[in-house]
């Protein structure tokens, strides 16, 4: 669970971190044309580019079936992905140009469209940056590392069970095994046997005590 929501969260912030330029002073005041132009481009360079990371992603894997709640989470995402693309199509191209004239012809009241046209055509909004602060970068890189050390764990501990079904597969305990042989077998079982004998707990593990 920490793999998905670690590496979906920093490639996200990645992404809005390294789409989004920066201004200077020096820069010119955009348009609202132009504003509009570059985060549609923005917009959808980036959700495409989200959607194109994610589908290299086996969601069919073991590994997001774990529980219910990862499921359920899995589930979540992959639906958000699917809403990612829908915008990245939707927002392909920049937005057609407001028809003023046509607007002028079908209102009534001229006087509010050109009022609106102008202040449409002198607005200048500064362009919004977003900066990834440093403390934010730290937190996700350690919850990446915290999340590869749980996945080495997780994988070792699965390499240890496999051995111990084969183990188990070719010393099944039969009718015509002897208690030496299952002493062998199942060291820590014996070490069990031989202190309740030493105890004297001859009823310890029945039901009827």
């Amino acid at each position: 669970m920490l793999v998905v929501r670690s590496k979906v969260r920093l490639h996200c912030d990645r992404i809005v971190c390294t789409d989004i330029p920066s201004r200077t002073s020096s820069s010119p005041t955009p348009t609202t044309e132009d504003i509009s132009a570059t985060t549609t481009t923005m917009m959808s360079g980036a959700i495409r580019r989200t959607a194109q990371r994610l589908a290299s992603v086996d969601w069919s894997s073991p590994v997001f079936k774990g529980d219910h709640e990862l499921s359920a989470m899995v589930a979540s995402f992959r639906a958000w992905t699917a809403q990612a693309d829908a915008m990245a199509e939707k927002f392909s191209a920049p937005p057609a140009p407001i028809d003023f004239a046509a607007a002028k012809k079908s209102v009534r009241d001229v006087a509010l469209v050109e009022a609106l046209e102008k202040m449409y055509r002198s607005a200048k909004p500064p362009a919004e940056t977003y900066e990834w602060s440093a403390e934010d970068q730290a937190k996700k890189a350690q919850l990446v590392e915290d999340a590869k050390a749980g996945m080495a764990f997780t994988q070792e501990m699965i390499e240890d069970t496999e051995k111990e079904i084969v183990y188990m597969r070719l010393n099944r305990t039969t009718r015509e095994m002897s208690v030496n042989d299952m002493k062998e077998i199942y060291p820590d079982i014996a070490e069990e046997v031989e202190k309740e004998i030493e105890n004297r707990e001859w009823f310890k593990d029945t039901l009827n005590k």
